[in-house]
């Protein structure tokens, strides 16, 4: 099955990728989140103009502060469930299990709502395009990865 542009596996992908990497204040980056479309092999890949860079940018800016407080808020609900695992309260750890899938939930809609708002910037051509690149890059990730083990 072939996945569409705008959905099946291609979608999951990137936002599996980006949740995981362009979440403004997420622990697993170093000190900034990676900007594909500030970055020059990307912007050429893509034949980004320097409007949809900058309308990338504006969008990126604009959820950034709701996904730092999303953020925040699933660490700390995350942090509340790993104290509550130590006590024998099924009680209290069910209705924190629950909050950290909500936690969870709303930081994922709201980075889904960014990446939507994204992908109207970009052609057919470059979102698919865009999906590719992603892929690759994750492949050599975990072939560097494997090779540090």
């Amino acid at each position: 099955m072939k996945p569409t542009v705008f959905g099946g596996s291609w979608i999951l992908f990137l936002l599996a990728i980006a949740v995981s990497s362009a979440i403004p204040g997420t622990a697993s980056q170093s000190t900034s989140p990676q900007k594909w479309w500030n970055s020059e092999p990307y912007v050429h890949e893509l034949g980004l103009s320097p409007d949809q860079s900058r309308r990338l940018e504006d969008i990126f800016q604009q959820a950034a502060p709701s996904e730092r407080a999303l953020k925040k808020a699933l660490d700390e609900a995350e942090a509340q469930l790993e104290r509550l695992m130590a006590k024998p309260d099924d009680k209290a750890a069910l209705e924190q299990i629950e909050r950290v899938v909500t936690a969870r939930a709303n930081l994922i809609r709201s980075h889904s709502l960014m990446l939507f708002r994204m992908r109207r910037v970009l052609t057919a051509e470059q979102w698919t395009r865009l999906g590719t690149l992603k892929a690759a890059d994750e492949h050599e990730r975990q072939k560097a990865s494997q090779k540090g083990k």
